[in-house]
């Protein structure tokens, strides 16, 4: 075999799992989306409230804006996580996620470098949206089956 037959090979295989690694990207990433950040900030044991109050939460850098931003965020990833598992409304919900990472990570993890201040999942959440953002949800969601657009 040579070089070129097994790089062949490769592409194949690698071209008969791009629908099925898109969708499990999307699924994965949302899902860890909601439960790990957005339950938690909603529904945890130290759920956020809805209206800002100092010392509880988080205003709008610096502004006090009556609505605590960590709520917005919460119910930005709890329910953006689970439409965009389903693959519903995604490209809307996959850029407000981005722009919410990029927001979260000036707000939190301002920095150099992402490694430095802890915002690495701020980071990989942002390109991971913007990607999906990009390119849509694929063929397995909602959007494909009730819109026919990948």
């Amino acid at each position: 075999m040579t070089i070129v037959t097994i790089n062949k090979k490769f592409e194949s295989i690698a071209n008969k799992t791009q629908e099925f690694s898109w969708t499990l990207l999307r699924i994965l990433s949302s899902l860890m989306f909601l439960v790990g950040h957005g339950y938690g900030k909603m529904f945890g044991e130290r759920a956020q409230p809805f209206l800002y109050e100092a010392g509880s939460g988080m205003d709008f850098f610096g502004i006090n804006v009556g609505i605590n931003m960590l709520w917005i965020a919460g119910a930005i990833e709890f329910f953006g996580g689970i439409l965009l598992a389903l693959g519903l409304f995604t490209r809307w919900i996959a850029l407000l996620a981005a722009i919410l990472m990029v927001m979260a990570y000036v707000a939190a993890h301002w920095a150099w470098f992402p490694t430095l201040n802890r915002g690495e999942l701020a980071t990989m959440y942002f390109m991971v949206y913007l990607a999906i953002f990009a390119y849509g949800p694929g063929r397995y969601s909602l959007d494909y089956m009730l819109f026919g657009r990948k």
